[in-house]
């Protein structure tokens, strides 16, 4: 690895420690954010030459600090320092630790501190994805805005109104109670999981695969996996995550047409994360308990598993696909489990299984139910009845190289 890599990855991996750090001193999400981007930038710069501090997250620190402290004196700040002061003074303070909690505060406590905020139940599910993305993510507004496709100045406001909402509800920068923090952790769990769906299938524009979404969701997640190294559920995230992401150099050929997983050659998997994420996958299932996360990527383990020859394990998958929809009932479950009886016991029991999903209301209009139906069709022999679902999950998608490939396969099936 080029050494600039290595010092971006050590950089990346400090960001959230830091910030944590800094917000849970000193409050002041986005004076700490500004900081720790300044101290960021110097060490980005000054470390090449001079070499890496023997303690660099303390290093940042004391930078961040000096440049908070900056910040604070100069004529920008002067209205708001009384006040600042005073606030930071209060014992009451949201943000502060106990005297003696001080030492027992760790880099990772801090680094999960800072996701537990951005992810809190008062946020919305997309301010959530937006607030980890910038402040534990470090990613610009500018980048967060193109990976989902929407304005700079979109973006800026929906950031700017979840750090409002953080501060006008009054969050505490501490790990949540012990009672509180299964549930929590589920909710970081679901913004990380977010992350990496949106990148490896854009839910809209001209590229199947954002490399930069999924790079960043295994990151964050093999932190808190460092963090929480005996949860079951963060282990299947991360395993789940490396088995599909070992598949996506196979994803599209090299105009970026999008190729199924039963057409794509698996010689172009990644092996690496491959091997690793189905030794995750036995540790995970080897934990008391199961959850979603676990039996999602108990699944993925079975299709890398898949011999040369394609024979895959379909009853397996769709008793597995039983337990999911059982633990966490939704409609992409329900949607995934009718292809797996359909591969089991027929297209048109796979198609009786869609019926409901007609009526609800997340799946209507949706491309992926008219895919699927489109397939079923096709292989319970109705040409024409699949042919016209090619057409409408087609129109219905917002993906370019999707909406291409529909449009292949109602093609392929004749005018």
């Amino acid at each position: 690895m080029r050494s600039d890599q290595r010092l971006e990855d050590l950089l990346a991996e400090l960001r959230p420690a830091v910030l944590g750090a800094l917000v849970r001193r000193h409050g002041q999400f986005d004076g700490c954010e500004d900081a720790v981007q300044e101290a960021l930038v110097a060490a980005a710069t000054q470390w090449p030459a001079e070499g890496v501090p023997d303690n660099p997250r303390a290093w940042l620190l004391t930078v961040a600090g000096r440049r908070l402290t900056d910040y604070w004196r100069s004529d920008h700040a002067r209205r708001t320092r009384e006040a600042t002061v005073a606030a930071m003074a209060a014992p009451e303070s949201a943000y502060a630790p106990a005297p003696d909690d001080e030492e027992r505060i760790s880099a990772d406590d801090d680094t999960l501190m800072l996701l537990f905020l951005c992810c809190h139940p008062v946020l919305s599910p997309s301010s959530q994805v937006a607030l980890t993305l910038r402040a534990v993510g470090g990613l610009t507004t500018e980048e967060i805005a193109q990976a989902f496709l929407v304005p700079q100045t979109s973006m800026t406001r929906r950031i700017s109104r979840a750090k409002q909402q953080v501060k006008d509800a009054g969050l505490t920068f501490r790990l949540p109670p012990q009672a509180e923090r299964a549930e929590r952790t589920r909710a970081v769990l679901h913004v990380l999981y977010l992350i990496f769906n949106e990148g490896y299938t854009a839910t809209a524009g001209p590229d199947l695969l954002r490399p930069d979404l999924t790079a960043e969701a295994i990151r964050l997640t093999r932190q808190v996996h460092r963090v929480l190294p005996e949860n079951g559920e963060v282990e299947g995230l991360l395993a789940l995550m490396l088995l599909t992401e070992a598949r996506s150099p196979a994803r599209t050929l090299a105009d970026g047409t999008l190729v199924p997983m039963a057409d794509q050659d698996r010689s172009l998997w990644n092996g690496d994360l491959a091997e690793e994420g189905l030794a995750l996958v036995v540790e995970a299932l080897a934990r008391p308990g199961v959850g979603p996360y676990r039996l999602q990527a108990a699944i993925a383990a079975v299709h890398v598993e898949t011999p040369a020859d394609g024979t895959t394990d379909w009853p397996q998958i769709l008793a597995l696909y039983d337990l999911l929809e059982q633990m966490a009932p939704n409609a992409v479950v329900r949607l995934n489990r009718a292809v797996a009886m359909a591969m089991v016991e027929g297209a048109r029991e796979g198609l009786r299984l869609l019926e409901p999903l007609e009526q609800d209301r997340w799946m209507a209009g949706n491309h992926r139910l008219s895919a699927v139906r489109a397939y079923l069709l096709e292989m319970d022999g109705d040409r024409a009845g699949a042919r016209e679902a090619y057409r409408t999950a087609a129109r219905q998608a917002a993906s370019g190289p999707e909406q291409r490939y529909l449009r292949e396969q109602a093609e392929r099936l004749g005018a």
